[in-house]
């Protein structure tokens, strides 16, 4: 569903103004970092595999721990771990600094000082990401994610070239420095906002159980899954320009820390030039075409910043590479957003993230081994044969126009009264629902029901079964369980105004005046006093 809303419609918001001015500074001092990271790693190491897994440290934890951060986001203040977060990355700055000016640094030091900022990160973007649909209404989500974008590129647009004089001239302690000092004004707006979480009453989900309802639901929704595996290919090859980036700007073109930030800086201002069309793109363009061309386009870079050795044609190439990047993240990022209730946004950014994110970290080693073993050149080469597959892929895993359905909860579900004293962890809980079903519409029937079983299992049901009665075929019983009381209640209210199509449709099916009949029933396992007799009397028999 393409948006219509003004690009700068986000900025109404006092709070999304203050958090993105606050997170250009951020960024500005992690491009800065980054530069300082990469040119340093050249200097003290020999290794191009080392110089590539800079890269690799930073995105490597988003892959770790992306899922863990998106289910803290997801039951936990968002706000709060966004704080948690900007503090740890900026310690372990202010150690890396410290090190570094001591000439303490070695190169396996600087990849696991780089990891802990990675972890930061990790922590803080998938809630950083889903509270961009808690300060902005739905319609200005795609807006609010390009201006973010734009934000980070226009930052790359100068923190690389910025970066690169400030290592030239004070070496990369002084990145380092800067770096621990950009998270001075986020934590500021982040200790002045002060959001209005909405409580359901219900308790916290358990960690691991949010995790795995998390990956439920992205396996039960094909389009996300289409979304993952793409962007974990475009990930892996796209990452090639900007891990080898160092080495192409010290060896192939004979440059220094400020060519190299110079051409991080073209590949920025392709992206804010990206971000500036983005909308335009959009509404005139599907999502695959735009994904399949980014993919071709990206390709291109790859093998004109191979094949030349001119320093001016590679900062003209990195322009559209760079919009290549901003044109495909982006649209990946807000399918995902707007494809997704907000019980469980968090977590499917994360597994976005996770899948894109991997595919760098792998990428980021596969490019620096391949340039090792042969050369950055033939690295290139082999990168944009890869992109090129990338984008044939859409032929099996396309990426569909952003569904025009409502997210919003239904809120129509009330807890029933009981007469049993159960508590909220009380189970495991099976539910029985009876229909009637007229031969005639049995086909409809079964296919609603395939929707259904797709709808529980993606909230969180299990074992789902579909039974149909031997002596009156007319009747038929879905079945599911749930572990615990409170997961029932949880699994109800994360029904949608988009469910309720379906669960209307076979009210309508049914033939039972009230559409259909809920039994609930808690398990009780027992076993008759002369069985137990029998078992431990087989087991004195054992002794």
């Amino acid at each position: 569903m393409q948006q219509k809303s003004s690009t700068l419609a986000p900025f109404k918001s006092q709070a999304f103004r203050s958090l993105w001015a606050a997170t250009l500074v951020s960024n500005l001092g992690g491009l800065i970092q980054t530069v300082g990271a990469g040119w340093i790693m050249t200097l003290i190491s020999t290794s191009h595999s080392m110089v590539g897994l800079v890269q690799g440290a930073n995105t490597l934890p988003v892959v770790i721990f992306s899922l863990l951060a998106g289910a803290l986001a997801d039951n936990f203040n968002r706000r709060q771990i966004m704080i948690t977060a900007q503090l740890m990355m900026m310690a372990v700055s202010v150690l890396l600094a410290v090190l570094t000016c001591f000439g303490l640094l070695t190169p396996w030091l600087l990849l696991a000082f780089t990891f802990l900022i990675g972890c930061g990160s990790a922590l803080y973007n998938p809630p950083w990401q889903a509270t961009v649909g808690d300060i902005v209404p739905r319609e200005d989500i795609s807006a609010a994610v390009t201006l973010n974008s734009v934000g980070f590129n226009l930052m790359r647009s100068v923190g690389p070239a910025t970066g690169g004089a400030i290592v030239a001239a004070f070496g990369g302690a002084a990145a380092f420095v800067v770096n621990a000092f950009s998270y001075i004004p986020l934590l500021g707006a982040l200790f002045f906002w002060k959001p209005d979480y909405a409580n359901n009453g219900l308790p916290r989900e358990r960690l691991v159980a949010a995790m795995s309802d998390g990956l439920r639901y992205v396996f039960m929704s094909p389009h996300l899954l289409n979304i993952m595996t793409r962007a974990f290919m475009f990930g892996l090859g796209a990452i090639s320009v900007l891990a080898l980036l160092p080495i192409i700007a010290h060896e192939k073109l004979d440059g220094g820390a400020l060519i190299y930030g110079t051409l991080l800086g073209s590949f920025g201002v392709g992206a804010i030039a990206a971000g500036i069309i983005n909308s335009w793109v959009r509404r005139r363009f599907p999502s695959e075409a735009i994904v399949a061309g980014s993919f071709i386009g990206y390709a291109l870079s790859c093998l004109l910043l191979a094949l030349s050795d001119s320093s001016i044609i590679a900062h003209i190439v990195l322009f559209p590479a760079g919009m290549c990047w901003v044109l495909a993240l982006s649209l990946f990022n807000v399918s995902v957003q707007l494809s997704t209730p907000r019980w469980v946004v968090s977590r499917a950014l994360a597994l976005y993230q996770t899948s894109s994110f991997g595919g760098m970290a792998v990428g980021s080693w596969l490019w620096g081994s391949l340039a090792d073993n042969y050369s950055p050149v033939i690295a290139l080469y082999i990168c944009a044969a890869f992109l090129i597959v990338g984008a044939l892929m859409g032929f099996k895993f396309t990426i569909f126009e952003i569904p025009s359905i409502n997210l919003d909860p239904l809120d129509q579900f009330r807890e029933p009264e009981l007469h049993l004293d159960l508590q909220a962890r009380s189970g495991p809980i099976m539910i029985l629902i009876d229909y009637e079903i007229k031969d005639e519409n049995i086909p409809e029937f079964l296919e609603t029901m395939s929707l259904r079983r797709r709808i529980r299992l993606r909230d969180g049901a299990r074992q789902w079964t579909l039974l149909r009665d031997l002596e009156h075929p007319n009747r038929w019983v879905e079945t599911y369980h749930m572990t615990t009381w409170v997961d029932y209640l949880r699994h109800n209210r994360r029904r949608t105004k988009a469910d309720a199509d379906v669960t209307e449709k076979l009210r309508k099916l049914s033939e039972i005046p009230e559409g259909m009949r809920v039994h609930r029933m808690i398990e009780r396992h027992t076993v008759p006093e002369a069985n137990q007799i029998q078992v431990k009397h087989s087991a004195h028999h054992l002794h």
